[in-house]
């Protein structure tokens, strides 16, 4: 016993001067670990997840960050997030325009929280300076409108991701409940090219399974899904990806984040889907992409679904007659432990306990995310 404890307390040390290097096999350590320890011993034990997420960098897939105010904030400050992206509102160019504006207001009326994202480097540059990058974007090409010249518009104002169809058709291609799905029209095959060269991501995650295909098999950079999960455990639901889309994904340096909008993680997020369930998901995905292209997504506001306001009357009544019966709306939406600003803390600790090292829940966490940016943005 005293020899466990000799040895406890030479690991703690390392992992307080050294924390990346207790990164293999924590989780079979603290399963060896006897009851008969100290409840300090046990607590500093179970600190050195909370130091790995405190040093790394945490990147958020998709934000909705719409009537962003004080809570927003303060939420943001709790997070310890390094950056997200960020979704705007995409009706027309008019309404795009008018919503990068605003957020790049926001980002140079603070800038002692908030770093103006375009590349990857910018990312790096947050977590250095205790700040925040954010990356804008839209999950329609709605404000496209008619003209591809449109995308250097929207470039130049600062998009730097389009998602290419939301769950309806438009011009380039079919939504993930849309009746039929051709797959990419010609006008989106264009489109392809275009933010291929501009440096644009290209996200698929309420495509169309045909134009899911195209997207990933066209486009010369890796496309995403910045905000989704996995068929394989979530059968049938539209906006699920399967394996063989997950792979193809991931063989041409794409990144799957996982979502972490309650129904759409399981049936029950009220009840049996819990945040396990949600790291079910990234264990599957990463079983099926690898290590290097998965990450974390959110789909809501940052400080949670409930604690932005979200209530039956307004967030699912509304949402009964604006999706298909397809999508499986549920009620409460949300999973304990992700309507929270510190969801990855908690789904680091999950993760942790099912024994990834330190090095592969820091991948999940942000680094992919910054490989992935290095690949695609210019």
């Amino acid at each position: 016993m005293e020899k466990t404890r000799r040895n406890l307390a030479k690991m703690l040390s390392m992992g307080i001067v050294f924390p990346s290097q207790l990164a293999q096999g924590f989780s079979s350590i603290m399963e060896s670990i006897p009851s008969s320890l100290s409840s300090t011993e046990k607590r500093a034990l179970k600190t050195n997840v909370e130091a790995l997420y405190k040093k790394a960098i945490v990147i958020d897939g998709l934000v909705i960050p719409r009537g962003w105010n004080e809570d927003s904030f303060k939420a943001l400050e709790e997070s310890g997030y390094t950056g997200f992206s960020a979704s705007l509102a995409s009706t027309n160019l008019k309404v795009a325009m008018a919503a990068l504006a605003e957020w790049r207001d926001r980002i140079d009326d603070n800038p002692d929280t908030f770093i103006y994202a375009t590349s990857s480097a910018d990312f790096r540059r947050a977590k250095k300076e205790n700040k925040t990058a954010v990356l804008l974007g839209f999950q329609n090409a709605t404000m496209m409108e008619k003209s591809i010249d449109n995308l250097d518009t929207l470039y130049n104002a600062g998009t730097r991701w389009i998602q290419l169809s939301y769950n309806q058709r438009n011009l380039l291609g079919s939504g993930c409940t849309e009746r039929a799905d051709g797959g990419l029209s010609d006008f989106g095959l264009e489109a392809v090219e275009r933010m291929n060269e501009l440096g644009i991501i290209i996200d698929l995650s309420h495509c169309g399974e045909q134009t899911t295909n195209d997207g990933i098999a066209f486009s010369k950079t890796g496309a995403c899904f910045n905000h989704s999960m996995c068929d394989a455990l979530y059968k049938d639901h539209p906006r699920a990806k399967t394996d063989a889309q997950i792979k193809a994904m991931a063989d041409k340096g794409g990144i799957m984040g996982i979502i972490c909008l309650g129904y759409m993680i399981g049936p029950d997020p009220g009840g049996k889907t819990t945040i396990e369930t949600y790291v079910d998901h990234i264990d599957h995905a990463v079983n099926i992409a690898g290590i290097d292209h998965v990450g974390v997504a959110s789909d809501f506001a940052i400080q949670g679904m409930e604690a932005n306001g979200a209530t039956r009357e307004n967030w699912y009544v509304p949402r009964l007659t604006r999706f298909k019966p397809s999508y499986q709306v549920r009620w409460p939406a949300w999973i304990e432990g992700l309507d929270e600003p510190k969801r990855y803390l908690n789904v680091a600790k999950v993760l942790d306990k099912r024994g990834y090292s330190t090095g592969d829940i820091e991948k999940i966490l942000g680094e992919n995310w910054l490989r992935y940016f290095d690949e695609t943005l210019k």
